[in-house]
C-alpha cells in the first residue's frame, strides 16, 4: 500500500479537526512531523516560499499561530473564543480553564478577530503551545 501525499494527509486532518482546509500546497519534514505550507504559483519563482504551518502529532494536527489564521476565519468546528483576560493569560503562557468541560483534542484559539494559535482542550483546560519566544511578557 503506498503512502499517502502529503497535502491529501494535512487536508484531510484539518478537515476532519477544524471543517476547512485552505487550498495549499501541504509538505510534512522532518521527524517532528512539521507541517510546512504555500500558496501553488505558476510562476518558476527560486524562493523556498514554505510557511510553518504546524505539526502532525499522534491525535491530530496542531496549528501554528500563522497555521490558526489560515484556517480559523473558515473553521466549522473546535474553535474556542477567549476573553480579554483569559487571551492576555493565555498569549503569556499560561494555560487557561475554559467553561466547556466536553471539549477534548486540539482547537484553535481566537481572540475577537485575531486567532492565537492551538491549544490542547482537556479536562475543561485549554493547554498552552504558545512558543515561549512568542508569548506576552507581563509584569
Amino acid at each position: 500500500m503506498g503512502k499517502t501525499p502529503d497535502t491529501e494527509l494535512v487536508k484531510r486532518l484539518l478537515i476532519e479537526n477544524y471543517g476547512h482546509a485552505p487550498d495549499l500546497v501541504y509538505l510534512i519534514r522532518g521527524n517532528h512531523q512539521k507541517v510546512y505550507a504555500r500558496k501553488p504559483c505558476p510562476l518558476e519563482i527560486k524562493s523556498d516560499g514554505w510557511l510553518y504551518f504546524g505539526r502532525i502529532e499522534s491525535d491530530g494536527i496542531r496549528l501554528s499561530i500563522e497555521g490558526s489564521f489560515l484556517v480559523g476565519p473558515k473553521a466549522t468546528k473546535n474553535v474556542v473564543e477567549l476573553g480579554d483576560d483569559m487571551a492576555r493569560r493565555y498569549l503569556a503562557g499560561e494555560s487557561v480553564e475554559i467553561e466547556n468541560k466536553e471539549l477534548h483534542g486540539w482547537v484553535i484559539v481566537k481572540w475577537r478577530s485575531y486567532y492565537l494559535g492551538s491549544a490542547k482542550a482537556k479536562e475543561g483546560r485549554l493547554i498552552n503551545y504558545v512558543p515561549k519566544e512568542r508569548r506576552l511578557r507581563v509584569e
